[in-house]
């Protein structure tokens, strides 16, 4: 296989749906950090239906902010969908996904771009290994969140112990090779990683640290996104065993 092409722009895909308060510091936070790191960068933030000012507190944060490039999902609303709408619109040779709400590290994602820059094709992050944190974490989610992704790294035969965390890099070489995409909610969260790992792309995990969010709500619902999830790791577990590699990296 020949060797990785080197990356010129990473683009940073957040989706946010009624995230006014949030979003001036995660914006501030990523174009500080990146900037100081000399990443070269574009914010991608998109605006999936937001009832708030989300949409012009973007317009005010675009006048300081050089690198950043609102848009809004005139389509149908969805975390899954706003993010296939952010990829869609980017410019990037690689993309990280990063949460509105301040919970990802940007020092993390420059050390993701890093990671993809060495040759990989996905740079993963793990809240639960050494060096990884998790601050404030809900304790119910927490029980839920590691049955799940025990789960996941059974039926898959993975060492990937965090696959439902978004906060995660590819190059658009590798998101392009896992399209289309179904999932329209938080389950593409799973969606794109294990797609990655099924189709054949390289990967490298390292220590992240999460932090829960200071203003507004999470919009993820654990009780309505069950059988989603379940839906879509079916879904590439019987690609993964059953299509012949047809859908393998070439």
């Amino acid at each position: 296989m020949p060797p990785a092409a080197p990356l010129h722009l990473f683009s940073v895909i957040i989706p946010a749906r009624d995230e006014e308060e949030s979003l001036p510091s995660t914006v501030s936070d990523i174009y500080r950090v990146f900037t100081a790191a000399g990443v070269p960068h574009e914010i991608v933030v998109v605006d999936d239906g937001s009832r708030d000012r989300t949409w012009a507190v973007l317009q005010e944060l675009g006048r300081t902010i050089p690198t950043l490039a609102p848009v809004q999902n005139t389509g149908a609303n969805g975390f899954g969908r706003a993010v296939v709408c952010g990829l869609d619109q980017s410019r990037g040779d690689a993309v990280v996904i990063m949460m509105a709400d301040a919970s990802d590290a940007p020092a993390d994602a420059v050390t993701y771009w890093r990671l993809l820059n060495e040759g990989h094709d996905c740079a993963f992050g793990s809240r639960f290994v050494e060096g990884g944190e998790v601050i404030d974490y809900p304790r119910m989610k927490l029980l839920v969140n590691r049955l799940a992704n025990f789960l996941v790294r059974v039926g898959f035969n993975i060492a990937l112990n965090d696959t439902t965390n978004a906060f995660k890099a590819y190059r658009r070489t590798t998101i392009d090779g896992c399209r289309p995409f179904l999932a329209p909610h938080f389950n593409l969260t799973v969606e794109i990683p294990l797609k990655a790992i099924v189709r054949g792309y390289t990967w490298s995990v390292i220590p992240i640290s999460w932090r829960n969010r200071k203003h507004g709500v999470a919009k993820l619902k654990i009780k309505e996104m069950g059988s989603r999830y379940f839906f879509i790791c079916m879904y590439v577990w019987l690609e993964k065993y059953f299509s012949r590699g047809d859908y393998r990296r070439k």
